[in-house]
């Protein structure tokens, strides 16, 4: 059986369309508004081989809040409606992940209770038009949407864009793993 989800999300904020294939080969076609983002959701998907598709049309002239927000929160649920009853998988994934100097360490539990722990700190408000404090917020969404423990530690700062696209990169392969 396909583990696939097709999900919409439409709120006075945003309009999101996703899909996802768990057990696909890497391919994505992400459209966001916000370049660094569709970066980030391109190597979730390559590093996680998960096809995904995203169109989102957001409240951009406001901020990016909204549009990461809300596609971490569809993501999420995507995750949840394509894992089905869980049966054939492991539960348990977990990575340390090197992004040339920034190191990264991500674990998560499929356990159906979500909870997040994040530990690092960015140098920058922004990578191009992405608000670093968005990196936690989306990761709470997807928790909250998947039902999963996830702990996310930046055991080695560096480079602001490194430890972030090390912290999707890293997610991806754990997630894959379980």
């Amino acid at each position: 059986m396909a583990r696939t989800a097709d999900y919409v999300r439409k709120t006075k904020e945003t309009d999101i369309s996703l899909h996802l294939n768990l057990d696909g080969t890497g391919s994505s076609s992400i459209h966001t508004g916000i370049g660094f983002f569709d970066h980030m959701l391109d190597g979730f998907a390559r590093h996680g081989l998960f096809d995904l598709k995203v169109n989102v049309a957001g409240d951009l002239a406001v901020d990016c809040h909204h549009t990461i927000e809300d596609t971490g929160i569809t993501l999420g649920m995507a995750i949840k409606e394509a894992l089905g009853d869980k049966k054939s998988i492991k539960r348990y994934g977990n990575i340390i992940l090197p992004m040339d100097e920034s190191l990264v360490l991500c674990a998560l539990d499929l356990s159906g209770r979500p909870y997040l722990v994040f530990k690092g700190k960015f140098t920058t408000d922004k990578v191009g038009d992405f608000d670093t404090e968005m990196v936690k917020e989306f990761f709470h969404a997807i928790t909250y949407g998947v039902g999963m423990n996830l702990h996310i530690n930046i055991l080695e700062p560096g480079n602001n864009h490194h430890m972030i696209e090390g912290i999707y990169k890293a997610f991806a392969k754990a997630l894959n793993q379980a």
